[in-house]
């Protein structure tokens, strides 16, 4: 991670940016290199023609330039990547790892599983379910909640008040960042980590998804 952070070119400091501040959040960061991992075990990707460090320099900076389009989009100064900006790296991936499949047009499909895998193994490491059971019972009063690249931070923050237990989660993930985009960011990181657990239903259209119980 020391390697990618130090490689990896910044965003958010000339006009082409919109002078946007960027914060690359430790989970993020790390399911970016996680992901890079598992492809480096993975069965379906050409071992023989390596998965470097580049993958996860050119992984994150893609991220990151996805991250500033939506909140730009949005209206957004601080930007903070989030779980559902992860499908930008289906296109940065596929240059620079080669899939082995015995079906034509599966890549992006291993792409997919690997990222859910990425995220899931962080948030084993990060959370675990039993450190967010309150948020599970919220779910299980009926909470729902809508995410996406289209929901502004803001509306992320609103969860607190509904969401019994999901603020010193955010807290913690957060590492001290205050700020709504950081928030919205650790948010989803939940919210997929508790449906990759199998313990939240996702219904996903495009690129809006909906969280409920089970």
């Amino acid at each position: 991670m020391a390697i990618v952070a130090q490689e990896t070119r910044p965003l958010g400091t000339d006009q082409d940016d919109g002078g946007v501040d960027v914060r690359i959040p430790d989970f993020m960061a790390e399911v970016v290199a996680t992901f890079s991992q598992l492809a480096r075990q993975s069965p379906h990707v050409n071992q023989r023609s390596g998965v470097s460090v580049r993958l996860s320099v050119t992984n994150q900076e893609t991220l990151v330039a996805n991250a500033v389009r939506r909140a730009l989009r949005l209206g957004e100064d601080v930007v903070v990547p989030r779980v559902s900006d992860l499908e930008s790296l289906a296109a940065s991936t596929g240059g620079k790892i080669e899939i082995e499949s015995l079906e034509e047009g599966r890549d992006g499909e291993v792409v997919e599983r690997l990222l859910r895998a990425a995220v899931l193994t962080v948030f084993k490491e990060r959370c675990g379910t039993e450190r967010v059971r309150e948020v599970l019972g919220a779910f299980d009063g009926g909470t729902v909640v809508h995410a996406g690249d289209d929901v502004a931070s803001a509306e992320y923050v609103s969860l607190f008040a509904d969401v019994a237990g999901l603020q010193p989660v955010v807290g913690e993930l957060t590492g001290g960042d205050e700020s709504p985009a950081a928030a919205a960011s650790a948010i989803e990181f939940v919210l997929e980590g508790l449906h990759l657990s199998k313990r939240l239903n996702k219904d996903a259209v495009g690129s809006r998804a909906t969280y409920r119980a089970r």
